[in-house]
């Protein structure tokens, strides 16, 4: 009886991913692995496009597109055809989005949110013009379209724009058979759920129901009588970020979303969440920094110095406000250079602290970790922070002004600007976010600039100040 003979199949006949991996070790996207994907789109190689997408996951795929040439995205879309999954564009950023969108045809379009869950379909279109968002719905069957609307319709940034309508809910009085007989029987069930719903016949919610309780419950016991009535639920006008501290406090991975009539209309799941989180930290990290929310690495050179412009002439302002303080002790400059030498040193560590305190103060109120019940305790604390850093700084930067300029007076001045500077940093640092939190003003985009100015404006008023009064400069 002969052998079977393992006849090791050529390179040319192993898959694309087989023969030139998506990722390195480190998991970056390997420069081979596009290469092979853009000589198959200029070849027109639809069936190995289709191999490669087909295989890939939604981000992975994502991360694919985001690295492609503009031109190249586009025909990678209309190659694949029904193949390439639309969730996919909700990975890269918002302006690569749009390009695409812009390029393909409605109908492709309106093909590929058919094949989307709700939420996703919302994300995909929510970031189009009304015109282009109604040329696409067109095209869509009356009662998708009408779902995709109602969502559209709610608040930018509300629990309504984040949920799926696709849910289980079932009447109180069936009985845990039924309820598992409907799911195995009913072919157009949400791809993942955690949990379903009671409601009555119009559709108020009545309760929920986790699948663990409902496999471990005899199949006589009404739903009914599992159902918890306080399971904790999200109102379509919630913004997203409480929803997602919801979700964190009490250990959630989904949960119902109502109406203003209690009506249930959609429900959140932990993967919408993660993405809300991302999002907010995102918004925050680039506010703090004076970027807009909405900027993508993808942005033209002129759409990003547009947007940066209108907050650098602000802090422009500031810095010339901040100048100015020099320009009262300019005789005193003059006759000691030491002063304009070490001025900036003074305003660059108030700076410094400032920055710190509000970084942690942007964030606690963002949590709601900081708020009127702890808010004078967290200010004392940033105050004494502030003073034993200040006493500190002051005998280091005391003792290396002496020794630079050989000056003993000098290092006392700008030890007690030194002292002064960092508790004004501290104290501006917890208050002004505070304030602007208190006015309804986002505290991540304004807090830099006024902090940045009170330390300058301290820093310099505190060590010229004492200088004169020390010196006795005229």
């Amino acid at each position: 009886m002969a052998e079977d003979i393992d006849v090791a199949q050529p390179a040319e006949a192993l898959p694309l991913l087989d023969r030139f991996p998506m990722r390195d070790d480190e998991g970056r996207l390997r420069h081979e692995f596009v290469d092979e994907i853009a000589r198959a789109i200029h070849a027109a190689d639809r069936p190995l496009l289709c191999e490669v997408v087909a295989e890939l996951h939604e981000a992975d795929l994502g991360d694919l597109i985001g690295a492609l040439e503009p031109e190249d995205r586009v025909h990678l879309v209309e190659l694949t055809g029904a193949d390439f999954d639309f969730s996919a564009l909700n990975e890269v950023d918002d302006a690569v989005r749009e390009e695409i969108l812009e390029e393909l045809e409605p109908e492709t379009v309106a093909e590929g949110v058919r094949e989307l869950e709700s939420d996703d379909a919302v994300e995909l279109l929510e970031g189009l013009d009304e015109a282009d968002q109604e040329e696409i719905l067109e095209k869509l069957p009356q009662s998708e379209r009408d779902a995709l609307e109602r969502s559209l319709l709610y608040p930018e940034n509300s629990a309504g724009r984040r949920m799926q309508s696709e849910f289980i809910a079932v009447p109180p009085d069936w009985t845990v058979g039924q309820a598992i007989d409907y799911m195995r029987d009913t072919p157009d069930l949400p791809d993942r759920f955690y949990e379903i719903y009671a409601v009555d016949a119009d559709q108020h919610w009545q309760g929920a129901v986790s699948l663990d309780t409902l496999l471990r419950a005899r199949r006589p016991v009404r739903v009914g009588d599992l159902i918890d009535e306080d399971r904790r639920r999200v109102s379509v006008l919630d913004d997203q970020e409480e929803v997602a501290r919801m979700f964190g406090k009490y250990n959630l991975v989904a949960a119902p979303v109502v109406d203003t009539t209690n009506r249930l209309v959609g429900v959140i799941t932990i993967d919408d969440v993660v993405d809300v989180i991302e999002e907010e930290a995102d918004e925050d990290l680039k506010a703090l920094g004076g970027v807009t929310s909405d900027e993508e690495l993808s942005d033209s050179v002129w759409t990003i110095a547009r947007a940066r412009f209108n907050w650098l002439l602000v802090n422009l302002a500031t810095a010339f406000l901040a100048s100015s303080v020099l320009g009262l002790f300019e005789g005193q400059l003059e006759k000691m250079v030491a002063l304009a030498v070490l001025a900036p040193i003074v305003a660059s560590q108030g700076g410094n602290a400032a920055t710190q305190t509000m970084t942690v103060a942007v964030r606690a109120l963002a949590t709601r970790e900081l708020n009127s019940n702890n808010a004078m305790r967290v200010v004392m604390r940033e105050a004494m922070v502030g003073l034993v850093n200040g006493l500190a700084f002051a005998v280091i930067t005391g003792v290396a002004a002496v020794a630079w300029f050989r000056i003993p007076g000098l290092g006392i001045v700008i030890g007690l600007a030194i002292m002064c500077n960092l508790i004004a940093g501290a104290l501006g640092g917890i208050l002004i976010p505070m304030v602007l939190e208190r006015v309804r003003a986002d505290p991540a985009v304004a807090s830099g600039t006024f902090v940045t100015t009170i330390t300058d404006v301290v820093g310099f008023f505190s060590f010229l100040g004492i200088a004169t009064l020390w010196f006795g400069l005229k």
